[in-house]
């Protein structure tokens, strides 16, 4: 009989067909799908072949794995590395659990990019500094640079059968081809440390070449290189001007070869971006368009000779996560105006992006947009929390009719658009808000019976979405958009649960380890900027917990080897300066519970159960790489930090020293109270809580443990309290004022007090919203198994709570989607879920006895796929193999 067996969603590096890897040996994953209950793959085959034309004539010329037994979850290529610049076309067929073959696959590929310095032939080209001064730029702000315009022309002799363009970057970049934009990526090549390796992209521009003359073009933006980054007036960080770095290798139909580079045979010249920065904005000029510039036959002679420098010994890498680009544009929700002359567009959501302006008016009308996240009082811009950042753009009519303006090399936070013009006739014929963000796909959706709880969710989302681009920023409203590692090791889980962050993480960590110092102390933020101290508890300790849980996540072991060194040196600076276990040296800026709110966590306690943590997960980690004599070096590391942990801060009672709800929650969720006082523990925290009211004091380090803490302690209900409280402090409170994203603080806005201190007041900031991993995991009930990471054993446990009465999630695992979603009615509990191929589950039913429960309307026991495991504590345990199953049962009081 045929295997219904199917293998889909095939992907190389967490990447579905990319262009211009460096990997040697990649990465190959792919997701089953099946109808039959309980089909899993015994084994598998791959072939690569330099065509898809000789896949499907079964002659795989550039390997033949053969029959390989096993699971597989990212199997590994295993042959010769490609050539630069070689594309490998690659399907794989599986077998299923009777024995029996798939079809193979559609064909995938991957492509190689430029991975040796010697691959590359071009010259960095910019304009030289007398070409590079803006005339309109503010007196306090002489960073902002006009764009360069750069161009060259050639002539191919024949047709094309296959064209490359590779490109990076000091500051960001656009290129264009024969009049056409190359790519819709924005703000490549995105943030490294420019002084230690800069990303570079592969565009194939086959179709945008043709026989005779071509021109080849570039706009540039200071971006992360040049421009204003971080607190205050700082710019110019790594280098004053920004340059570009290019090679179009061409093959004509006839086998011949050309290639263009980027030297000193290029022109430049400014135009009318007289200058674009990330913080302070862009000022367009449209008079001084020029038409044409990209396309042949264009008359470029007053243009000047470009500054053109050799290539230094900084790495050039390939991208290997998804670009930012344009992922929405919202439209205008509401219109006022505060002042004459003065209109407020509100977008009715709080983003990071631009607008994109059309509009009539004279000839050197001049418009200004300012952009801010909330309104004062009098209904005018609230910008006081933008700090040193100007978010202002400028454009100026050419007065042609309908004009189009959106800028190039900016982005602001902003949910309210202040639109302004001199002279104030001016006819505005549209405006949306253009969302941007680094483009990882959704990987996860969840709803409820309860709205607040969906706005709650949402507004995680859109700071998620909002903060990452290209690193994990902070925010992306003032001058910061730093990326601090505290924020990201808390909210890791949730990312991962809402979004593919797999390839997004993998670059971020190489910026962590860049930015560890040479004596192994992992830095405040990566890239390493602005500020630069580093082993800050809670913030340091992002460089064992991010790796941990993508592990945990997609299970991804490579990300584990590629930054044990880096690990390693952290646990061992952390055992040099604290040898009696207890962490109170090198503690950097320590930053202790960032924002808690009327409570004060020692930052003592807070450091040594990082510590401790950091040691627990490195021997998890030692040994899924087969490292078992570090795996016990550090449980003896781990074992030597609990028991000091308990010496200094521990009462016989189980009370922990600071007594606040941050202290418990490490000490519980970290493993680091003996099993007789967990219980005095977990009640201390629960009285806590009662004595705020019923509120929360936690900031940013205790909010992510919170919930899912009260809920293994047994106090799922008080969890649920927390979850759903309105007044103040809550994840409601703000929500009932209107938050379209995660708020920087609890107090960002009281009714009492108004605004916090503008110094630090973020209305788009992610770290609170670290409960979202809670909804999925113990609201929808979709969890991981740890003993078999990446979702090779599902764990399905709604909890229900509260006064929910229904809940929904889909989650796009690495090995298929995953589903569930439970009812309550009439005592009546019902759950609908999903397992995909190759995986099994444990599900758990709120039910005291497996006699109640039913699958598919019929006796649990008697169902396919289904086998009882256990009773205990009000829930009936199954094993359940992959397929589509409907379990009911009166629920547990």
């Amino acid at each position: 009989m045929a295997t219904d067996l199917r293998p889909e969603r095939l992907r190389c590096e967490h990447l579905t067909n990319p262009f211009g890897i460096d990997v040697a040996q990649p990465r190959l994953s792919w997701t089953l799908a099946a109808e039959r209950r309980g089909q899993r793959q015994t084994s598998f085959q791959v072939w690569v072949a330099s065509s898809p034309e000789l896949l499907a004539a079964e002659q795989p010329d550039i390997w033949d794995s053969g029959r390989i037994a096993g699971p597989s979850l990212g199997f590994h290529y295993g042959w010769q590395p490609l050539d630069a610049g070689q594309r490998a076309w690659w399907q794989v067929r599986v077998w299923d659990r009777d024995g029996e073959a798939s079809d193979w696959s559609a064909p995938a590929w991957w492509e190689m990019g430029l991975p040796r310095a010697e691959d590359w032939h071009g010259e960095w080209i910019g304009l030289s500094e007398a070409a590079a001064t803006s005339e309109v730029a503010p007196e306090d702000l002489t960073g902002l640079l006009p764009s360069p315009y750069l161009r060259t022309a050639f002539t191919l002799a024949g047709p094309v059968r296959r064209a490359r363009l590779y490109a990076t970057a000091r500051g960001v970049y656009e290129l264009h081809l024969n009049g056409h934009r190359v790519s819709d990526a924005l703000l490549a090549p995105g943030w490294t440390d420019y002084d230690a390796r800069i990303q570079y992209q592969t565009y194939d521009v086959t179709g945008l070449l043709r026989d005779g003359e071509n021109a080849l073009g570039a706009l540039l933006g200071t971006g992360w290189y040049a421009g204003y980054v971080g607190f205050g007036h700082n710019c110019g960080h790594y280098g004053a001007r920004p340059a570009l770095l290019a090679e179009l290798r061409v093959e004509l139909a006839d086998g011949t070869t050309r290639t263009i580079v980027s030297d000193g045979g290029w022109r430049g010249t400014t135009g009318p971006i007289r200058y674009s920065d990330l913080l302070m904005g862009e000022y367009y000029d449209a008079r001084a368009e020029l038409p044409g510039w990209d396309t042949p036959g264009y008359d470029a002679a007053d243009w000047k000779p470009v500054s053109a420098q050799p290539r230094d010994t900084v790495a050039l890498v390939a991208d290997v996560a998804q670009p930012v680009r344009v992922v929405a544009e919202l439209p205008v929700q509401a219109t006022t105006t505060p002042a004459p002359g003065v209109t407020i567009f509100d977008l009715g959501q709080n983003l990071s992006g631009y607008v994109r302006l059309r509009v009539r008016g004279a000839a050197g009308t001049r418009v200004q947009l300012r952009f801010a996240e909330i309104l004062q009082p009098d209904g005018t811009l609230y910008t006081e929390n933008l700090r040193a950042a100007r978010a202002t753009d400028t454009y100026i009519l050419k007065g042609e009719g309908e004009e189009v303006f959106e800028p190039r090399f900016t982005f602001h936070g902003f949910r309210y658009v202040e639109v302004t013009s001199e002279p104030t006739v001016l006819d505005i014929t549209g405006l949306s808000g253009v969302v941007i963000a680094s483009d990882t796909p959704l990987a996860g959706s969840f709803e409820c019976s309860n709205p607040m709880v969906n706005q709650l969710q949402h507004n995680i989302v859109w700071g998620q979405r909002g903060n990452f681009l290209s690193i994990p920023t902070d925010c992306p409203q003032r001058d910061e958009r730093l990326g601090w590692l505290g924020d990201a090791q808390i909210f890791v889980r949730t990312a991962c649960a809402n979004m593919d962050v797999a390839a997004f993480f993998t670059k971020w960590l190489v910026d962590v380890e860049d930015a560890q110092s040479s004596a192994g102390g992992f830095p405040n933020v990566a890239p390493r900027l602005v500020t630069l101290n580093d082993c800050a508890p809670a913030w340091a300790d992002a460089g064992v917990i991010v790796p941990w849980t993508i592990w945990q996540c997609y299970g991804d072991t490579r990300i584990i080897e590629r930054h044990w060194a880096a690990m390693t040196r952290w646990l061992d600076l952390l055992q040099r300066s604290n040898p009696d276990g207890l962490w109170t040296a090198r503690r950097g800026n320590d930053f202790g519970d960032w924002v808690s709110i009327n409570s004060d966590t020692p930052k003592e306690v807070l450091a040594t159960a990082y510590y401790a943590y950091d040691a627990k997960l490195m021997a998890q980690m030692a040994r899924a790489i087969g490292r078992d004599d570090e795996a016990r070096r550090y449980d003896a590391l781990f074992a030597h930090v609990k028991a000091a942990f308990n010496r200094a801060y521990v009462s016989p009672d189980g009370r922990v020293h600071g007594d606040t709800q941050t202290a418990y929650l490490l000490a519980l969720h970290m493993d680091l109270l003996p099993d007789d006082l967990r219980a005095n523990a977990a009640a201390r925290l629960v009285a806590d809580i009662e004595r705020a009211g019923g509120h929360l004091t936690t900031g940013f380090v205790g909010v992510g443990y919170l919930c899912p803490v009260l809920t293994a302690t047994g106090h799922l209900d008080v969890a649920y309290r927390l979850l759903l409280n309105e007044t103040f402090p809550s994840w409601g409170y703000s929500i009932k004022n209107g938050a379209t994203t995660i708020w920087e603080r609890w107090d960002g806005w009281t009714a009492e007090k108004g605004f916090q201190t503008p110094n630090m007041n973020s209305f788009n900031h992610y770290s609170l919203g670290s409960v979202g991993e809670w909804l999925y995991r113990v609201v929808a009930g979709i969890d991981t198994d740890p003993a078999a990471p990446g979702y090779a054993r599902i764990l399905i446990q709604p909890q229900p709570g509260g006064d929910l009465t229904y809940a929904r999630a889909e989650y796009e695992s690495p090995h298929g989607p995953i589903a569930s979603h439970w009812t309550l009615a009439d005592g009546r509990f019902t759950l609908r879920v999903t397992i995909p191929a190759n995986t099994t589950a444990t599900v758990v039913i709120p039910a005291a006895s497996g006699d109640a429960v039913t699958e598919g309307g019929h006796p649990a026991g008697d169902a396919e796929g289904v086998r009882l495991l256990r009773y205990a504590g009000g829930r009936t345990y199954y094993a359940v193999e992959s397929g589509c199953y409907e379990f009911a049962a009166p629920m547990t009081a």
